[in-house]
């Protein structure tokens, strides 16, 4: 067996002349290295996919996350660019043996070094990298943490846009809370209505300050194999309507096979505080919230809705994929509604994994202040009505005391008021110093805020953006990392938050 081991410390793109006139086994290697590298400096996905072989995948732990992605995937990231200034390349170490080799490379920018090792693999038709592992380091002269957030449009003409879900980085589904579910190119702009959506979203005048519309879309955490999305709207019947979750298949812009998850009946007359918002845990689990539904504490039953477990609304909710109740779900009681995760609820709409701790957390409506954001836990009661951080509407409203019930008090909670929405735990790049920090949309002042948490205590909160407020449905973050919100507008939009620094 011929194994040879090479330690290189030169930069790519002079290589020494060949000896033979049969290149050898280092310098094919060296021309596969030299087409990714020249792909990746100019964004030509064309030398880049001729450098990787179709079965490569790209591989990054962290911050505790780990993250694959299918080459395909990875050359959906790239967008021809000039040539990139100051960029250098170089091979640190070569080891071949037979038709296997293994390389150490790095990339260069004025603000970051790049260092991948890569599997390659000679087959028939040449030398292809096989795999790929990755790290990134800033350099010295460069400040990671200088924190200069800016504002960037991506996308704009969106009808009070809710959500929206990254299939890939460039290629994203919007729920438009007034209008309609898009299939949307990033890079074109181009979007397509999805069809099939069910004939039971209420569509009739939806004006501001009404709830009714499109809310949450997202994809099934084997979306690539399954096609699965789950949406969740709202329903009419005759002229009542409620929330309703569905999981359909995702084929040619349009939806097939749409069964129903979930009905928060009764239907009634009030059109607010539908909640609908939606997240998958760690367990594979699909969690979701409903609201209360009620506009003042002056309507509330003897009791009061959201303590009552047999009533669907006002509460929290865990299912699997299908619909079905998982076994190991918290015990209400025989007649308690089926599902039933965690009681409590006004009017939560934001709902959020955090990655690191496998932790859910969502935020929550109050009525006059009594905003809050609060750590979901298994059957626990989050007090509403009977406990408020804000005051009520309805000033005379004084519920009695329930036996052996516990509260669980929120995480945080506003002065003002805020209106809480889409939340995310920040794991890119971009804005080193905020990893790990829970980034909270608001429609009250339109309003950005960045807590900083000690395990499930928030330790100090930023309101970002206060001399260019606009009200914000969704904090989310694309598959590699960058930083966008949606806002809650006619003509609304999908903005990129930059670090101006980079």
């Amino acid at each position: 067996m011929k194994k040879v081991i090479l330690t290189i410390g030169m930069t790519v793109g002079f290589f020494s002349a060949f000896s033979q006139n049969t290149p050898s086994e280092r310098q094919l290697i060296e021309s596969t290295i030299q087409l990714y590298f020249d792909g990746w400096a100019t964004g030509d996905t064309t030398k880049l996919g001729k450098a990787m072989h179709s079965s490569c995948h790209l591989k990054n732990y962290n911050n505790g996350t780990f993250i694959e992605f299918t080459r395909n995937k990875y050359l959906s990231t790239f967008v021809p660019r000039e040539r990139i200034k100051n960029l250098s390349t170089r091979i640190v170490a070569l080891d071949i043996t037979n038709n296997m080799g293994s390389a150490k490379v790095e990339i260069s920018t004025s603000k970051d070094l790049f260092t991948d090792y890569f599997n390659l693999m000679k087959t028939n038709e040449g030398w292809f990298i096989a795999d790929k592992v990755s790290t990134r380091t800033a350099h010295k002269t460069f400040n990671p943490n200088a924190m200069l957030p800016k504002k960037e449009i991506t996308l704009e003409g969106l009808k009070r846009p809710w959500s929206i879900a990254f299939i890939g980085e460039n290629e994203v589904l919007i729920s438009e809370k007034e209008g309609n579910l898009l299939k949307v190119n990033l890079l074109n702009k181009e979007k397509k209505k999805i069809q099939g959506f069910p004939a039971d979203m209420d569509e009739s005048s939806i004006g501001f300050g009404d709830n009714t519309g499109k809310f949450e879309v997202v994809l099934d955490p084997f979306f690539n194999i399954n096609k699965y999305i789950y949406l969740s709207y709202v329903a009419q019947k005759d002229s009542s309507r409620t929330t309703k979750v569905i999981r359909a298949v995702l084929e040619n812009e349009s939806l097939q096979q749409v069964k129903v998850l979930f009905v928060a009946e009764p239907y009634t007359k009030e059109r607010y505080h539908y909640g609908g918002g939606m997240t998958f845990g760690k367990d594979g689990k699909l969690y979701f919230t409903i609201g209360e539904r009620l506009f003042t504490e002056k309507d509330e039953p003897a009791i009061p809705i959201a303590q009552n477990t047999a009533d669907k609304r006002g509460k929290i909710y865990r299912i699997n994929s299908d619909g079905t109740i998982p076994k190991d779900n918290p015990d209400f009681g025989t007649n308690a509604t089926p599902g039933l995760y965690a009681t409590g609820i006004r009017a939560a709409q934001g709902i959020a994994l955090d990655t690191n701790t496998n932790k859910i957390w969502f935020t929550e409506h109050g009525t006059h202040q009594g905003d809050e954001i609060n750590v979901l836990k298994a059957k626990a009661n989050y007090g509403w009505p009977m406990k408020t951080t804000g005051k009520y509407r309805f000033a005379e409203f004084a519920p009695k005391p329930i036996p052996d019930h516990n509260y669980t008090d929120p995480a945080w909670s506003w002065l003002q008021t805020v209106a809480p929405t889409g939340l995310l735990f920040y794991s890119g790049n971009e804005f080193t110093s905020w990893k790990g920090n829970l980034l909270v949309g608001g429609l009250s002042k339109g309003s950005l805020w960045r807590m900083v948490l000690d395990g499930e205590t928030i330790k100090s909160a930023e309101e970002l953006f206060t001399d260019d407020r606009v009200r914000i449905r969704k904090v989310a973050q694309s598959p590699m990392g960058k930083l966008y919100i949606l806002t809650d507008e006619l003509n609304g939009k999908l903005i990129r938050i930059k670090n101006a620094a980079f």
